[in-house]
This record gives C-alpha cells, structure tokens and sequence, in this order.
C-alpha cells in the first residue's frame, strides 16, 4: 500500500490523472489511519485526510497537463479550504480557553510546553530557559493569532495578506521548537489560501499560464454545493461541541453519517497543558538482577542526548510513547504487545529502536520504569554535556517472562 501511494504521488507530481489519483490517494491514506488505530490518530492525519478530500474538488480535470486550458479551481473549495484553515487555527485557540486550563488562561503554558512537549527539538529545549515575561507575553501574541488573525482570511484580499505572515509565522516557530510530522508543512501549505495568485513571486507565477476565460471548473455545482453545506454544518457543529453546546440532532445525525470518512473533522493540540514529563524507559535483563535499558530514537532516554530534529517524518513509536507515559500500563495493551515482541527478539521492532543492549541473544526479562524528566540548565549543560535531570518514579509495567505472555493474563 505505501508503494502504490508513492506511485500515484509520482504521477500526481507529473500532472497526470489528478482527480482520481488524488481520490486514490485519499481511500488509501483513509484505509492506513483505520488500520494503523491509535498509531495514525493523530490530528496531522485527519487534517492530511481532509485536505486531501478537498484537493480531489480543488484539482483540474483530464488526464493530464493542458497550459491554459485547464479548468479552473472552483471558488466554492477555495473558500472551503479557506474554511479549513480558520477551523484549524481558530480552533486550535479556541480549545485551550473552552478547556478552562489555568496555565492557558494565566498565560503561563509556554514556561511548560517546550520541554513537556513529545518530543522537543534543541531549540525548543533552549526556547524553554526564556525570561518568564518572554514566555507570558508569548502567549499572549499566540491567541491573538489564534483568535483573531484567522477571521480576516475571509476578509478583502488587504486583510487576508495581512494574515498571512501572521499565521505562516506561527508554523515556523511551533515547528523550529518541536517535531510534529508534516503538520506544519501541511498547515503552512493551507496559509497560501490567504493569498491570492498575484500575491506570489513572479517566478512561481511565470511557470503557470492562467487557464483562459472560456474554461469552467471540472464538478459541477451540483456536487460542490451540498459538498459545501456538509461540510460547513458538520463542522459547525463540531465547533459547537468543543464550546459545550450540543448540535441539533439533524446535525449529529449528518455526522454520524460521515463521520467514518475522518474528513470533517476537529482541531486543537494541548488543550491542557502538561505541566511535568513522565518518560517510560524499557529494559531488559537475563537475571532480573541487572537490568539494561534499550534506547529509543527520538524520544529523550539518554540524558546527554542533544533533542533533535526528525520532522515531517513521524516516529509514531517514539510520540505513542509519549501518551502512554501519561496513563497506565493497562489503559495502553499495544505497549505490552511491544514488550513481548522485545522478548521474542522481533527484528522489525528493534529496528525501531536506536540501540538494542541485547544483541546476541534475547533478554529473559522486560519491565518498563517511569521517570520525571526535567530539563537542566545551561550552566550544567556546558559543565556536564547532559540535557535532561530525572527522577525515578517507580514501576510502570512490572517485569514479565516470555512465559508470562504465552500464559495471558
């Protein structure tokens, strides 16, 4: 599957087909997020589906690249995606006040966030030791790009120039402080319906030729138009529901209905801040004596890691861990799975990790333990090369045999 996706995204790239490979490339994305479950659940996943539901509109028709007679994108999904990117930026403010988090309303989540995040890039960990008053007026100037910025894309072509340094700015800066797939790139991407064509350099501009007058879009209204209304009326009664207010039940009606298109969709990451990091670190034994942790990739483990960067790829391991760390071993059964897979020596997992401390043969033992990392100071990291301090927390899954997972629970 992720074959046949790389191949239709190299015909896409060449201009052939694009309505129905981007329809192609939609189920399989869809069919890969319901199979991957908790692991393709992210909001970048839902957002890739949605904006990739939309292109399928947005898209010219025939069969390939036709200078000048292409049909024209129809103004409809321009708004739509236009839409799409207040939803996403709106909402993502919105969450963080509805949420009634103290650290968001007293404008403190920034002294948090950049090293509670899942997985922090240095300059993050480095954004982290900022003045206390940076990171509050900080805050500050990201709600009112949340909140307000995101209402003038709908305003005159003025305006919505004006939103988008803003808005584009905010990506920048979330993605040169953490790793967080191709979000950013995706949601950068949608920022460019703030523009218009005129609005890009001319040298973008000199490789198109406009499509002429007499070209009409590919769909008809027939299509586009309750495309439209379901789209507005699903998410607006998504909107409604993170203000605590129940849509009207023809609305959830037409949301149950398709709803498993994961396509209309939600938006708003750390709608409660996190304001400590619990990391899980794994390890092995043979005698239950001596226990040897296995490194992950990504993830901080390793205290004199440097955070790094990883983005757009994703580490679905690495971040998955990250939320297990906030519950318990049994809210999350796929981490057991993934310690008897540690026990059964599976190579295609500990590909995964970055370093195996059993490599000629299989440990007897696993048991994952829970620590509170915290970022040290500069001072330290200069004297003792070393990123992070922590503190042990106990036992997060009790140790277990291959035995103990034959016999079940």
């Amino acid at each position: 599957m992720p074959a046949a996706g790389a191949v239709l995204s190299a015909l896409l790239l060449a201009g052939i087909a694009p309505v129905p490979i981007l329809g192609a490339l939609w189920a399989l994305y869809l069919s890969l997020a319901v199979v991957g479950q908790v692991f393709l659940g992210y909001q970048w996943d839902a957002l890739l589906l949605e904006t990739g539901l939309l292109a399928v509109f947005l898209a010219p028709g025939g069969l390939w690249r036709r200078p000048g007679r292409e049909s024209p994108p129809p103004p409809v999904v321009v708004w739509l995606f236009r839409w799409l990117l207040f939803r996403l930026m709106f909402g993502s403010g919105l969450v963080k006040l509805a949420s009634g988090d103290p650290t968001w309303r007293g404008l403190t989540a920034l002294r948090y966030h950049y090293w509670t995040q899942p997985l922090p890039t240095w300059v993050g960990w480095y954004a982290a030791h900022l003045p206390g008053g940076i990171q509050t007026a900080s805050v500050g100037i990201m709600f009112a790009v949340e909140l307000a910025a995101p209402f003038l894309v709908f305003a005159p072509r003025r305006f919505r120039r004006m939103a988008f340094g803003p808005l584009l700015g905010l990506q920048v800066l979330i993605g040169l402080t953490g790793n967080y797939a191709f979000f950013n790139l995706l949601a950068a991407a949608l920022c460019l319906f703030a523009l218009e064509d005129d609005d890009l350099p001319a040298r973008w501009r000199a490789r198109f030729r406009p499509p002429t007058a007499d070209t009409r879009p590919f769909w008809p209204k027939a299509v586009l138009y309750p495309l439209a209304a379901t789209i507005v009326v699903v998410s607006a009664g998504e909107m409604m529901s993170t203000l605590g207010v129940a849509p009207p039940p023809p609305v959830r009606a037409l949301h149950r209905i398709v709803g498993p298109l994961w396509s209309i969709n939600s938006y708003g990451l750390f709608a409660v801040m996190t304001t400590s990091r619990p990391e899980i670190v794994v390890e092995g034994s043979d005698d239950g004596q001596t226990w040897k942790a296995y490194e992950f990739k990504w993830k901080p483990g390793d205290l004199a890691r440097r955070p790094a960067f990883v983005a757009p790829h994703q580490p679905r391991l690495d971040w998955q861990m990250w939320f297990a760390a906030l519950g318990t071993c049994e809210d999350n059964p796929w981490l057991v799975r993934f310690l008897g897979r540690l026990l059964e020596g599976s190579p295609p997992v500990l590909a995964l990790l970055a370093r195996n401390p059993f490599p000629d043969q299989r440990p007897r033992l696993v048991r994952a333990e829970l620590y509170d990392y915290t970022p040290t100071d500069l001072n330290t990291l200069r004297r003792d090369g070393t990123w992070w301090r922590r503190e042990p927390r106990g036992d997060y899954c009790p140790a277990f045999s291959a035995e103990d997972v034959a016999s079940g629970p």
